[in-house]
């Protein structure tokens, strides 16, 4: 790991010159041999004085040696998903702002000056190429078109945003996102998870249109669409639950409150007529149903107090950070303005999605 890290400090001494920031393309790989050099190429063509980093997954074929032939830096992360290389990605590259992109060729690498000029201007934490704007021309599959729209429909209806795409592999980063944002996912639901938390710590997301193009041929998706599916179904739920507590328990607590409340009217209806023990039994199991709906909007009134004091902590925190940034004569992370970067192109059609503040 060591070695690693001199040999990629030795590749960049020319980086952070003149004020201006140091760009990294980290791009994780799992048996991308065919399609990764062209890759590598095709960043280091459009960013010539970026960094382009390969975590190579445990592949079983050449894409580690074709990316070294590229002139990418090379490192690896034996725990397999995609989550946890994403992970070792922002914990060991050391940079100024970061483009992530998949090694599959189906991402347009000449898109990446969009991507980053609302990072390098400083108006986006995180700007999003998402596939599935309206002014996007992609390719996909029938049903991943499918559960992509679901996972979107979803998460916009929870947290309330607009979001066209939460599954895009292709997206740039501040450092100060990079760095500050604690990671869980191992695998294809990390794209999710970094959506979510991006929103719910107030950092400035945008999107993007890109075109997604299809696979060249012999190169083979990774994604198990059903056991993915589930897991990225999971992941926010659960993401749900820890950021959005009320909505969560508040939700499922209706429902249990309601059907207790139908059940055990129609029960207590029959059994003042009848004096059936069965419609006792409905009585009862209505009455302990809406005990437990309640009980639920209570667990997420309590939670919700709870994840707010804690969200409030962490901006106060990151304001602490940004003074001592100043103390020592930086500037905050959210306020650098470094000069236009050679080759970078504008971005005139980058849409804000939240503006930076405290945590609502």
């Amino acid at each position: 790991m060591a070695s690693w890290r001199a040999a990629a400090a030795a590749a960049l001494p020319h980086q952070g010159a003149d004020d201006e920031p140091r760009v990294a393309v980290i791009i994780p790989c799992y048996n991308e041999a065919l399609t990764i050099r062209n890759v590598v190429t095709a960043f280091r063509a459009e960013l010539p004085d970026a960094a382009v980093y390969v975590f190579d997954n445990g592949s079983s074929d050449a894409t580690a040696e074709e990316a070294r032939r590229a002139g990418a830096l090379v490192g690896t992360e034996s725990r397999r998903g995609k989550g946890y290389v994403v992970q070792s990605m922002f914990q060991q590259v050391d940079a100024d702002v970061y483009v992530m992109t998949d090694g599959d060729e189906t991402y347009p690498p000449a898109a990446v000056h969009r991507l980053l000029q609302p990072v390098l201007a400083g108006e986006a934490d995180m700007v999003v190429g998402s596939r599935l704007h309206e002014r996007s021309r992609s390719r996909f599959r029938a049903l991943n078109s499918v559960g992509n729209l679901a996972f979107r429909w979803m998460l916009n209806a929870i947290f309330h945003v607009q979001l066209t795409d939460i599954l895009s592999g292709y997206r740039a980063f501040s450092r100060a996102f990079v760095k500050n944002v604690p990671l869980s996912s191992g695998g294809f639901e990390v794209e999710a998870e970094l959506t979510i938390k991006a929103l719910q710590n107030g950092y400035r997301v945008r999107e993007l249109p890109v075109d997604l193009a299809a696979r060249p041929e012999g190169s083979r998706s990774k994604v198990r669409i059903v056991r993915d599916g589930f897991i990225i179904l999971n992941t926010i739920l659960a993401l749900s639950r820890d950021y959005k507590p009320l909505t969560f328990f508040g939700a499922a607590g209706s429902v249990l409150g309601l059907a207790g409340v139908a059940l055990a009217v129609a029960g207590g209806s029959s059994f003042l007529g009848t004096g059936l023990p069965a419609d006792a039994a409905r009585l009862l199991v209505g009455l302990t149903l809406g005990l437990a709906g309640f009980l639920l909007v209570l667990a997420g009134l309590i939670v919700h107090t709870v994840v707010r004091r804690f969200q409030e902590l962490n901006y106060r925190l990151r304001m602490v950070s940004d003074e001592l940034r100043q103390v020592r004569g930086e500037a905050p992370a959210a306020e650098r303005e470094w000069p236009s970067r050679r080759g970078l192109r504008s971005a005139s059609d980058a849409v804000p999605r939240r503006p930076p503040g405290p945590p609502r």
